[in-house]
């Protein structure tokens, strides 16, 4: 065991964004939601992160001296290495072995970072799945099977709190709530209600509107919230938009679906345009695409809608057995809205996996 820890070791995952039909916005404590959410993980908008770690000569004093180094497609990333050892600082109490350890993550992407497609959830979560299974090779602690990923959600949810859906498939809740027998606001879950099929194959088109860095940061969006006039209410909607849509996917009810969906994208941004003067995160073509896709939606009676995270891209979501229509639709409509028409053909996913001898 003293060769192996002493020596390079290393260990890659793959781990999705999520993209979130019920949002979480606003938080208390350490990273806690002040509301449940709802979140669809996605296939082909992912995080690969490389860890490899040996233990130190002599560990380091103090937690916020971190031997940590970030490479994001193959460059020092100062900036995010800075979060991920202010990260790794609130894992003392969960990991205090880290600071005997040289840690150094190599990661890169499939999608834009930063700007609103839920990069740090897919981000935070490989980071989380990789110290998890660090943990477990070299024997610092034992989890049942059953409970790495859970683990792996409750450690991911501190340093990024969507982070803790992305390490499920499918759909995926977080927050206490009544209606969900096992929530928590310290993990995320995977929905025990048995969903329909006409929801379990769900495309998700990100059209991607702008790839730049957002002015507004998810971390500072949530904080906006801790003084908003109108956070009450807010936590009020979420909650009933659940369980508006629990019902909506156990019967089959298309309009509430979308109704739900479409209401939670805009009230975020709402939120976040009354939060402060840089949160206008919607650009001209997001509001372009927005009207394109209820007139086309209008036109052919098709279960289409759109969604958003904190940022200008815009989601698509819509039947498996619609995608050839849409796929037309989005080529001959809405590329000339998307930034060198670009855009990502997405889908339901069945969560992160290891990379095994990469």
């Amino acid at each position: 065991m003293t060769d192996k820890i002493n020596s390079w070791n290393e260990t890659t995952w793959v781990s999705p964004s999520n993209i979130a039909l019920v949002k979480y916005w606003g938080k208390h404590g350490e990273q806690l939601p002040n509301n449940p959410s709802l979140s669809l993980t996605l296939k082909n908008s992912v995080t690969k992160t490389q860890l490899r770690y040996r233990k130190l000569e002599k560990p380091v004093p103090d937690s916020g001296d971190l031997k940590v180094a970030y490479w994001f497609d193959g460059q020092r990333n100062k900036a995010f290495e800075r979060k991920v050892i202010t990260y790794m600082g609130r894992l003392h109490t969960e990991m205090p072995y880290l600071q005997n350890f040289e840690l150094e993550f190599r990661s890169t992407n499939t999608f834009p970072h930063s700007a609103g497609i839920a990069s740090s959830a897919s981000s935070m979560s490989a980071i989380a799945l990789c110290l998890v299974d660090m943990e477990k090779q070299l024997g610092l602690r034992k989890p049942p099977t059953q409970d790495v990923f859970r683990r792996a959600s409750f450690l991911a949810r501190l340093g990024s709190g969507s982070a803790c859906r992305s390490v499920y498939g499918g759909w995926v809740a977080w927050g206490e709530d009544g209606l969900l027998p096992d929530s928590s606001d310290r993990y995320a879950s995977p929905l025990e209600q048995p969903v329909p099929g006409q929801w379990q194959n769900l495309r998700d088109a990100v059209l991607i509107v702008s790839s730049a860095h957002k002015k507004v940061s998810s971390t500072a969006g949530h904080g906006l919230m801790n003084n908003h006039p109108f956070a009450e209410g807010r936590y009020h909607q979420a909650r009933k938009h659940l369980n508006c849509m629990m019902l909506a996917l156990q019967n089959g009810d298309e309009k509430t679906f979308i109704e739900v969906v479409e209401s939670e994208a805009l009230s975020l941004h709402g939120l976040l345009m009354a939060s402060s003067a840089d949160g206008m995160l919607l650009k001209p073509n997001s509001l372009n695409i927005i009207n394109a896709v209820r007139a086309f939606r209008e036109k052919t009676g098709l279960m289409i809608c759109f969604t958003l995270d904190a940022g200008p891209n815009v989601h698509l979501l819509f039947r498996e057995e619609d995608k050839v229509l849409v796929r037309q639709f989005i080529q001959e409509e809405l590329l000339s809205f998307c930034e060198n028409n670009q855009w990502i053909d997405d889908q339901v996913g069945k969560g992160p996996y290891k990379v095994e001898n990469e």
